[in-house]
């Protein structure tokens, strides 16, 4: 998609362009994550659902349909890796969804999104350079469109940290990417989007409805040893905490808290990331929508 189309909502003609797979090769973390580590799965018990709805959320202003089939979406960007991997289950019955097609997207160690250059960091002017935040306040209103804001044409031709894969037979989806930065008031965050009932082919993937549109979370503690690493040191954005984010629910795995795995002692060596993702096969979520209003604790920025 050029910045001169128009996004394409109408999710029963979708397509995606096989534009290279990679096979994640989850270097320096350890290999694969266990299938039982799956954060927030249970078993059904007689009477009792089988797993609750993960949260659902807007898209935001900077989603672009589809426009890579791959696991690894690094290509050149700096940041810690990470691992993540997911499992797609149906809420009802605990089956998992086989052959889904997964979107993630997320900005990069100083808050920039790949497509959005020219709006810098969360869509508020340039990237922040310099010294780390000192933890006072900037002047002046909050960068960047409001939560809810609406779909922001693209302004570039950059994919990176964007990328479509397919679930498998157990429901599992692993990609290959880095740990992601933050942007005036948001907290650090991943966005992803379900299709199912499409259409694998040799071209991509057509057709079908999207049943889920959410975000994933980060908990602090990840989030402040990622603050002293290098690129993440550099971002002079003021950052929004977990709880002050106007997005994440506080319902932890069921809202999208990940769980992670990595060396307390040194962030930088990777991160092992994980959710199971439970969702309603048969609804339609496509996050067009609009959010509920921000609490005053919060800044309002792009989603």
């Amino acid at each position: 998609m050029t910045a001169n189309q128009q996004p394409q909502y109408d999710v029963t003609r979708r397509k995606v362009v096989v534009a290279g797979a990679g096979t994640v090769a989850a270097v320096g973390l350890g290999g694969a994550l266990a299938a039982n580590a799956f954060a927030g799965e249970r078993r059904k018990t007689p009477g009792e659902e089988c797993y609750r709805l993960t949260s659902e959320t807007v898209e935001g202003p900077y989603y672009i349909d589809a426009d890579k089939l791959r696991q690894d979406i690094t290509e050149d960007r700096e940041g810690i890796p990470l691992l993540l991997r997911l499992k797609v289950i149906d809420s009802e019955t605990c089956r998992p969804i086989r052959d889904a097609a997964v979107d993630i997207w997320h900005c990069d160690a100083v808050g920039v999104y790949s497509g959005y250059e020219d709006m810098g960091n969360g869509g508020g002017g340039p990237a922040p350079t310099g010294e780390p935040p000192t933890g006072e306040p900037p002047s002046g209103d909050p960068s960047g469109p409001p939560p809810g804001g609406g779909h922001q044409e693209p302004t570039d031709d950059t994919r990176y940290l964007r990328g479509t894969w397919r679930t498998d037979r157990h429901g599992f989806v692993t990609f290959e990417t880095v740990f992601p930065g933050w942007y005036r008031g948001r907290c650090v965050h991943i966005h992803t989007k379900v299709h199912v009932n499409g259409e694998w082919t040799d071209a991509g993937y057509e057709g079908g409805t999207t049943c889920h549109t959410g975000q994933f979370f980060f908990d602090e503690e990840s989030v402040l040893a990622s603050a002293v690493v290098e690129p993440y040191v550099s971002n002079t954005a003021e950052r929004t905490t977990l709880d002050e984010d106007t997005i994440y629910d506080g319902s932890g795995t069921r809202g999208g808290l990940l769980k992670l795995r990595y060396d307390k002692r040194d962030i930088s060596k990777g991160v092992r990331a994980s959710l199971t993702v439970g969702v309603d096969p048969k609804a339609t979520n496509d996050g067009t929508g609009t959010l509920p209003q921000p609490s005053a604790s919060a800044s309002p920025s792009a989603s």
